[in-house]
């Protein structure tokens, strides 16, 4: 049996179970759909299309036939949307700048809470954000969102006091100028995306460490002594699956609420 060097390999004494390490190589799947082809597939690429389509289904089932009196299925629509329109649009951007910009942020809060939650998923096993493109796409959508309402609102005064904050004296303009060129129009899409991804990534690769740890120490081992300790990383594996459901709605939430704070730095009055 060949195994990849990138793959760590403990062989049982008498079993011939293995136990593989969790490794980077599991974010990058082969190819299950046209291989080599401009349109590729692997694992995740599949994944993720099956949760934007079971997202866009679940909000066509539960808002086409809207009632003054909810059932549960559209009270729980109502509430996600609420969460997002009440807690994080108008609370930061106001009645008619959150409703104006309501649709994306909406649109980004449960696409990545979708994505995210496939990690715990049993068949899917791995997030759809744990791979930088999607990431990455939804930060550059926050980022123009957030050139766009400054732009439009204080075209002038947008650039002038990011690049020069009022107050600063004249000669440290030179140090604070970049500084803020670099914080305010590169770290931020930067930041957006790496928190995103390294937490999915961090999680993933902590459920696979206790669930095959789990598998190895069950089925591999031969003194019931060390069988024992696969009750523990079993136990632990459990707990991070829980904590994972945490992690996905918190950064879902998180990235929601950064974004609808570029924004509102970005009509801010002071511009």
């Amino acid at each position: 049996m060949t195994v990849s060097p990138a793959l760590l390999a403990v062989e049982g004494e008498s079993t011939g179970v293995e136990f593989h390490a969790p490794s980077i190589w599991e974010f990058y799947p082969e190819a299950i759909l046209f291989a080599g082809t401009p349109f590729e597939m692997n694992r995740i690429m599949i994944i993720r299309m099956i949760m934007v389509i079971a997202l866009v289904v679940i909000f066509w089932l539960g808002t086409r036939r809207m009632k003054l009196v909810p059932g549960r299925f559209q009270s729980l629509i109502e509430m996600g949307l609420d969460l997002v329109r009440v807690n994080i649009a108008e609370d930061l951007l106001g009645k008619k700048d959150g409703r104006r910009f309501l649709p994306l942020l909406t649109t980004m809060f449960f696409l990545v809470l979708f994505l995210n939650i496939t990690g715990i998923v049993p068949g899917f096993n791995i997030a759809g954000t744990s791979v930088i493109g999607i990431a990455l796409v939804l930060a550059v959508a926050s980022y123009v969102a957030f050139i766009y309402a400054g732009l439009r609102k204080h075209p002038w005064a947008f650039i002038r006091n990011a690049l020069f904050p009022p107050g600063v004296p004249p000669m440290f303009y030179i140090v604070v100028t970049p500084i803020e060129f670099v914080s305010t129009f590169i770290l931020r899409p930067v930041t957006l995306t790496l928190r995103l991804l390294m937490n999915m990534v961090v999680g993933h690769l902590l459920l696979v460490l206790m669930f095959s740890g789990t598998h190895f120490l069950f089925l591999g081992a031969t003194e019931w002594g060390i069988k024992a300790l696969g009750i523990g990383t079993l136990a632990f594996g459990i707990v991070f699956s829980l904590f994972e459901i945490l992690v996905a709605v918190l950064q879902a939430y998180v990235f929601t609420l950064l974004t609808a704070v570029y924004l509102q730095l970005a009509l801010a009055e002071e511009h």
